[in-house]
């Protein structure tokens, strides 16, 4: 893992409205997650790590303070700049897998590189590589609804990691599977995070995934509780 900081949350807040009262989802967090690190956001329902795991992912704006990827502070960015940064620089792996149920596996993983304008031919041969580098090379013709649901969250990942990103965001990846499914898809995502240098942030009630964390951030009332070190490396030998 670097030293290097690859994201930086300042006086972070996100503040809501709800029937006339306030409510601060947010409430001034300050974090820095180092370039390979790998992160586990923890906390009970309404502990705002969701809202956390959204302000990274720019997929919502702060009321106040800032988010900076690489440098960047994101939540100055225009709409096209924030979808070009979330298309080449973030990975997504939601708990639904959210993978289009038409299109085969090879497709569904080749998709982003078409929004990122690669060509088709490169685009389907770094799908297939994916996919076989989560071991699905013989399942790149089958749709979701022919694929188990481990299969379809590998999918997911190699989907992920379609347009070579940084930062890896993964929101309860393990949360619709069972306990051995669910137990390779962390070894697989922790051997991707050490042999890519990919930075993982993963929003999760999974304890084995917690404890293969380098840092474990549990948030409280919109707010950094405190701060604790994982159990990595990952070791089911």
């Amino acid at each position: 893992m670097s030293s290097e900081k690859v994201i930086e949350l300042k006086e972070l807040a996100r503040h809501f409205e709800v029937g006339g009262d306030l409510v601060k989802a947010l409430d001034g967090v300050d974090l820095d997650i180092g370039r390979g690190e790998y992160v586990s956001l923890v906390g009970p329902s309404g502990s705002g790590k969701t809202t956390l795991f959204n302000m990274i992912g720019g997929l919502d704006r702060p009321t106040n303070g800032s988010v900076y990827i690489d440098g960047v502070d994101i939540s100055k960015l225009d709409a096209y700049e924030l979808a070009w940064l979330r298309c080449r620089r973030i990975g997504y792996i939601f708990q639904s897998f959210n993978l289009i149920q038409v299109l085969t596996a090879l497709e569904n993983v080749s998709l982003p590189t078409v929004f990122a304008g690669l060509p088709r031919d490169e685009g389907n041969e770094k799908a297939r590589q994916l996919l076989e580098s989560v071991g699905l090379g013989d399942r790149i013709n089958h749709k979701p609804t022919q694929l188990s649901a481990g299969q379809q969250q590998r999918v997911a990942i190699a989907r992920a990691l379609a347009n070579d990103p940084a930062i890896i965001l993964a929101d309860e990846p393990t949360g619709n599977l069972d306990l051995k499914t669910g137990t390779e898809i962390i070894d697989l995502l922790h051997k991707l995070n050490r042999s890519k240098g990919l930075t993982l942030v993963a929003a999760t009630h999974d304890l084995k995934m917690i404890k293969a964390s380098d840092r474990v951030v549990m948030m409280r009332d919109g707010r950094i509780e405190k701060i604790e070190k994982g159990e990595a490396p990952l070791n089911h030998n």
